[in-house]
């Protein structure tokens, strides 16, 4: 049987342009009605083009160092995602080591801004 999960975003810009808000909610989420969130990717495989198709936002106020740790636990569920798709660990072992390599030089960069 199958079912149909809808999943919605709305995004608020200022005159300027900026992301303002993002919202998001979803019928399978684990806490009903929108939530509040400072950033999002979203990748889409167009399999007849083979590429992937981006939205990639972020809110005015998001700090570096949550956009740090955003991309940083992105990256590691991305190697959970690859994992879960093809099996291959040794991959999945690469995306996660790629991963804490980004992070300890995200936070000496981000160290190193803050003076």
């Amino acid at each position: 049987m199958s079912r149909t999960a809808d999943i919605r975003i709305a995004v608020t810009r200022s005159g300027d342009g900026d992301i303002g808000r993002i919202r998001w909610s979803a019928t399978d989420a684990p806490v009903s009605g929108p939530q509040d969130a400072k950033a999002m990717f979203l990748a889409l495989w167009d399999a007849e083009a083979r590429t992937s198709l981006r939205i990639d936002l972020w809110t005015h106020d998001m700090t570096v160092d949550d956009m740090n740790d955003f991309v940083f636990q992105t990256l590691l569920t991305l190697g959970d995602t690859y994992h879960n798709a093809t099996k291959d660990v040794e991959l999945m072992a690469e995306i996660k080591t790629f991963a804490r390599t980004f992070a300890e030089k995200a936070a000496k960069a981000a160290a190193r801004a803050r003076g």
